[in-house]
């Protein structure tokens, strides 16, 4: 699960075309991000980046495979390897990225709408609960 640091620098300099990349290590791997959106994930100096249904194909039909951080364990679906003629080339790189990026923030974007719908319902049930309580002491 180790990421060289020479690996790591390489990544890094393919994708100086994609606004302002921070790596993280985590898990004893590396995640990616531009801006504030998570879209790669480097493990055992090999990248890995984020795709959804209308992105996955490209990866498929290069057959790289998604990845699979746990020996023995079904596959995060979610990340796939970039094929090394991509990784390879910065500005074909850059353009895979930036589908990434797109496919995280999508992703962002939608968990976060859930979590304030479940907010206002905690909000309107502690009301409610509030209410309750208060007519039950009377």
């Amino acid at each position: 699960m180790a990421v060289s640091a020479s690996y790591l620098t390489f990544v890094l300099e393919q994708l100086a075309g994609l606004p302002r990349v921070t790596s993280r290590r985590m898990f004893g791997g590396v995640g990616l991000y531009s801006d504030a959106t998570f879209f790669s994930v480097l493990d055992n100096d090999t990248l890995f980046f984020k795709v959804n249904d209308e992105t996955r194909p490209r990866y498929v039909k290069c057959r790289m495979p998604p990845f699979a951080p746990i020996p023995g364990q079904p596959p995060m679906r979610g990340y796939y390897q970039v094929p090394p003629a991509v990784l390879e080339d910065a500005d074909e790189l850059t353009a895979w990225a930036a589908d990434a990026v797109a496919v995280g923030a999508a992703a962002g974007a939608s968990k976060r709408k859930p979590k304030a719908k479940t907010k206002a319902k905690a909000k309107a049930k502690a009301k409610k609960t509030a209410k309750a309580t208060k007519f039950a002491k009377r």
